[in-house]
């Protein structure tokens, strides 16, 4: 990673010094932890290599406020509801450390070799001198986390004396004896706490000297650990979570509060669903979602975000469109199988999935618990009839319905297959010239296969019915559209 423009410290693999003799005679310098992230988030900017580039949607928003605060050298606290990527933009930071760092061998806490910190690397260097053996630890190592949880101690974080090594003949006087928590164990790397407020108040207590003297201290030890440890931390806002707070003095400590959101355009939402969702292999069957059904999975969630029955203070998660867009190609799969098709394509019908995929993902505001799926079917519905007036031409719409006035009818759903949709948009001019708009480009590379076209005229019918133009009568085995009386 940018090896040319910070060669110093980017040791080559091969040429790894073993002692810390031979790590003086390469030149290798010790910076602090802040000072490393900063060159190397300057050499990415320079380069115009993207800084985070599996996070969407924050180029303009949370990344340079980001940029900001690493250039500032400051441990930075997120604030945001579930699901706007705050755990993946703190773990993607370790890609600014550099590759390899070396350690004092067998140090519990990366002691770093030209200023040893605990007494183990201290009494090691002060035997040996240039002949102390070296380890070299991985940037992906030089990170830690942890969840806070209501039953957190101290001792998890900072440290314990060992029962143990106390048994087996040492005084409790002695530093050997005690156990390192987690923050010591990141020494010379980066440690987060995720849902920072649900850690009790005595045990943020705990994290002021971390974070403003950078040291720690153990029981009664009259030991100092002088750590070098950018600190990050989550968390939902003070006016949603009800479970407790981040006190003053803490919260004071952070140099950048930044507070993220969920996609804005729906362009960028769609590429993250593209990105993160599974879709279902199975041996002999292709699966292709279009993408006029990714729009609608990903207009549910910006509908669900703009709802008045949904809790929006608890965020309707970008988890919802992925697992809804899982769901979707889940359906699809699924009818294929049953009906011997080898292409998979969602159609609205496989709308009646995400039931079950977007319960879990929303607080409904309702007194009438029966109102729950209510609620969701008009949100569904909402965001049906937004895609298709975006992606359906409105002068198209005359042309389908005036067909149907002299047509029986479509019959649609699970039992129908793709052949039939076809043979309905082939006798239907007008129908064909819509399906034909809203494939686009599968349109034009020829003949689109059977299963997008059923996908396209279930669209299309489908939004002439909310639009008022179409009637839909529905049964158990399917739906029929009809021309309104």
């Amino acid at each position: 990673m940018l090896a040319d423009e910070i060669p110093v410290t980017m040791v080559p693999v091969m040429t790894r010094p073993t002692t810390l003799g031979e790590l003086r005679s390469v030149g290798w310098e010790s910076i602090p932890v802040a000072e490393e992230l900063r060159r190397n988030a300057v050499a990415r900017i320079r380069s115009g290599e993207p800084m985070f580039p599996t996070v969407l949607g924050y180029e303009d928003t949370v990344i340079p406020q980001l940029e900001n605060a690493l250039l500032a050298g400051h441990d930075v606290i997120f604030l945001g509801e579930r699901g706007q990527a705050k755990t993946r933009l703190i773990r993607s930071l370790t890609g600014l450390l550099d590759e390899w760092m070396p350690i004092v061998a067998g140090s519990e806490i990366n002691d770093d070799p030209y200023g040893p910190v605990s007494r183990h690397a201290r009494d090691l260097v002060a035997e040996m001198g240039d002949d102390t053996p070296l380890g070299w630890v991985h940037r992906d190592d030089r990170y830690g986390e942890k969840l806070a949880t209501p039953d957190t101690s101290i001792a998890d974080l900072i440290g314990e004396v060992d029962p143990i090594r106390v048994a087996e003949g040492r005084y409790l006087s002695d530093e050997l004896t005690l156990h390192y928590g987690l923050v010591p164990r990141t020494n010379r790397g980066l440690f987060c706490i995720n849902e920072l407020p649900d850690l009790s108040e005595r045990i943020q207590v705990g994290l002021l000297n971390v974070l403003e003297e950078r040291d720690v201290q153990i029981r009664g030890h009259r030991i100092r650990l002088p750590l070098d440890v950018v600190m990050f931390a989550s968390a939902n806002p003070e006016d949603y979570t009800n479970r407790g707070r981040i006190i003053t003095p803490l919260k004071d400590r952070f140099g950048s509060q930044i507070r993220t959101h969920y996609p804005l355009d729906p362009d960028v939402e769609m590429d993250i669903v593209e990105q993160e969702a599974v879709t279902p292999v199975v041996d002999g069957l292709s699966v292709v979602v279009p993408e006029f059904m990714s729009r609608v999975v990903v207009a549910i969630s910006h509908e669900a975000r703009r709802s008045p029955h949904l809790n929006q203070r608890s965020g309707v998660s970008v988890r919802m469109s992925i697992a809804n867009q899982e769901a979707l190609a889940a359906s699809a799969v699924r009818r294929a199988v049953r009906s011997g098709e080898t292409v998979a394509v969602p159609r609205v019908s496989d709308l009646d999935a995400l039931a079950a995929s977007m319960a879990g993902k929303v607080e409904i505001d309702s007194i009438d618990d029966d109102r729950d799926g209510e609620i969701l079917d008009r949100i569904v519905r909402a965001a049906l009839l937004g895609v298709f007036r975006e992606v359906v031409p409105g002068e198209l719409h005359r042309g389908v319905v005036e067909a149907f006035e002299e047509h029986d009818g479509v019959s649609v759903g699970e039992a129908v297959g793709s052949g039939a949709y076809a043979e309905v948009a082939a006798g239907i001019p007008a129908l064909t010239t819509a399906v034909t708009v809203l494939l686009g480009d599968e349109s034009d590379s020829g003949d689109p296969p059977p299963a997008l076209v059923a996908s396209a005229v279930e669209l299309v019918l489908e939004g002439l019915h909310l639009s008022k133009r179409l009637n839909k009568e529905t049964t158990g085995r399917g739906s029929r559209y009809r021309i309104r009386a």
